[in-house]
């Protein structure tokens, strides 16, 4: 049964995976959604370590959708040199110096674990660097990004076939910093529409000079 889950899996993560991609890519050259460019640089670079550790810690079905990722997130760096955001500013050049020596940990260490691990503290210092704008600005970020690419964690995990920490770690970790991102993006959504909403209704409601001429007779 774990041979056939594991494949099954693997083909849905690495689906949803190429899937996330697109609407992203579109909204950037729609120009709706402005990647953070910070932000892509590292995740492209640390795609594609993530990829090499886990193959080093033995992955097989569950690294058919870390490739998918690593192409789509290396894509989206690549728009965002044009069509991106932020300039570095002190604290985002100490936070990329933190991912540099996340990514220097995995090159030395000679356990694949704990090169998953600084893989993983590198790419949460990229979560960082965005959140502050997407916080902000939660509609220059595309939504079902974040969605599926949760989805796509978990249905990672599950392509492991086998509790192995070594090769659930980062599944799980990019199952909840997507979940994180996507949940903090649609509660600044509601927050701001509804905040919309209250002045449209107060400003509706104000009388018009008519109205206040003829309460004051």
């Amino acid at each position: 049964m774990t041979n056939q889950v594991g494949p099954i899996m693997a083909a849905l993560a690495g689906a949803l995976g190429a899937a996330d991609t697109f609407p992203y890519v579109r909204d950037t050259l729609r120009r709706t959604t402005v990647p953070h460019r910070g932000t892509w640089l590292i995740w492209s670079v640390l795609g594609v370590v993530a990829v090499q550790a886990q193959r080093a810690d033995g992955a097989r079905w569950s690294l058919l959708p870390l490739v998918v990722q690593a192409a789509g997130t290396c894509l989206v760096f690549g728009l965002s040199i044009q069509f991106g955001s932020g300039r570095p500013s002190p604290s985002e050049v100490a936070l990329l110096a933190l991912a540099g020596a996340g990514v220097a940990g995995w090159l030395t260490a000679g356990a694949p674990v704990v090169a998953t691990c600084c893989v993983i503290a590198a790419d949460l210092v990229g979560a960082l660097m965005m959140a502050p704008k997407a916080w902000r600005q939660p509609h220059s970020e595309t939504l079902s990004l974040f969605l599926m690419a949760a989805l796509g964690g978990a249905s990672t995990g599950a392509a492991v076939g086998s509790f192995s920490a070594p090769l659930l770690v980062y599944p799980v970790y990019y199952f909840l910093v997507n979940a994180g991102l996507a949940t903090m993006i649609a509660h600044r959504r509601t927050v701001l529409a509804t905040a919309r909403l209250g002045r449209t209704t107060t400003v509706t409601r104000e009388p018009s000079p008519d109205q206040a001429r003829q309460r004051s007779a």
